[in-house]
C-alpha cells in the first residue's frame, strides 16, 4: 500500500530520526525540501537551475519553486512508493499547492502526524546535543555522553562540535514561528480526520512504535 504523510512538529522534536526509522523498516522515502533543493542544484536539473539563480541573488526560493521540486521528486520515485514530507507544508497557501501535487499523481494525503513536544523540555533535549566532528555520531550532555570521556563511541575521534544554532534564544525562536506559521496548517487536515498526535518527548522507541501503529491503521 503506497502512504503519503506529513511529519509536524517544531525543530528538534525528532522528525528526521523518524523518518530516517521509517525508511528503514518500512521503505518509506523521506521528502525533505531542504535536502532536495540542494540535490536539484547540484544535479542541475530545471528546477534546480531556477531555484540557484534565486538564491545567488540572495532571494527565498519561492512556493513555486518548491512545489516544482516536489513534483520532480515524486516522477521520479514513480507511484508506488510511499513518502514523508519533512519541512513542507509550512503554509496554508503550501498545503493546497500540495492537494494539487499529488492529486495530479494519483495520490493523497493519508496521515498527518505531529510529534507534540513540551518548549523547556526541548530546549534542554537540543541546547545538549553535540556530535562527533570525523563521523558524525550524535551525543547529549545530559543524555548521552561518550563511554569514554571525550572520546567517540563509534571511531575514536576526540574532536566534538556544536551546532551554532543549538542555544535557547533560537531555540525558542524557531518554536514561537512553528507555532505562527505551520500549526495553523492542522485544522485544515483535522478537518479531513487524518491528524495524530504522538508523545515526541517519549523514548525514540516508543515514538517509533506510535507512528508505525497510525500507519498499520491504513491497511486495516
Amino acid at each position: 500500500m503506497t502512504l503519503n504523510i506529513i511529519l509536524l512538529g517544531p525543530p528538534g522534536a525528532g522528525k528526521g530520526t523518524q523518518a530516517s526509522r521509517l525508511e528503514d523498516e518500512c521503505g518509506m522515502i523521506q521528502l525533505s525540501t531542504g535536502d532536495m533543493l540542494r540535490a536539484a542544484v547540484k544535479a542541475d536539473t530545471p528546477i534546480g537551475v531556477q531555484a540557484k539563480a534565486v538564491m545567488d541573488a540572495g532571494e527565498l526560493v519561492s512556493d513555486e519553486i518548491v512545489s516544482g521540486l516536489i513534483g520532480e521528486r515524486l516522477d521520479a520515485l514513480g507511484g508506488t512508493t510511499s513518502v514523508i514530507f519533512d519541512g513542507y507544508p509550512r503554509t496554508a497557501a503550501q498545503a493546497d499547492a500540495l492537494d494539487g501535487i499529488l492529486a495530479a499523481r494519483g495520490r493523497k494525503l493519508d496521515h498527518v502526524i505531529e510529534l507534540v513536544v513540551e518548549e523547556d523540555a526541548l530546549v534542554d533535549r537540543i541546547t545538549g546535543r553535540f556530535s562527533c566532528a570525523k563521523c558524525g555520531e550524535g551525543y547529549h550532555d545530559r543524555y548521552k555522553l561518550p563511554k569514554v570521556a571525550d572520546v567517540c563511541d563509534v571511531c575514536g575521534s576526540t574532536e566534538f562540535k556544536r551546532r551554532p544554532d543549538d542555544n535557547e534564544e533560537t531555540v525558542r525562536t524557531r518554536m514561537a514561528e512553528y507555532r505562527a506559521k505551520t500549526a495553523p496548517i492542522l485544522p485544515i487536515y483535522e478537518a479531513r480526520g487524518i491528524v495524530s498526535q504522538v508523545d515526541g518527548m517519549a523514548p525514540i522507541d516508543q515514538v517509533n512504535g506510535a507512528i508505525e501503529s497510525i500507519l498499520d491503521s491504513s491497511a486495516g
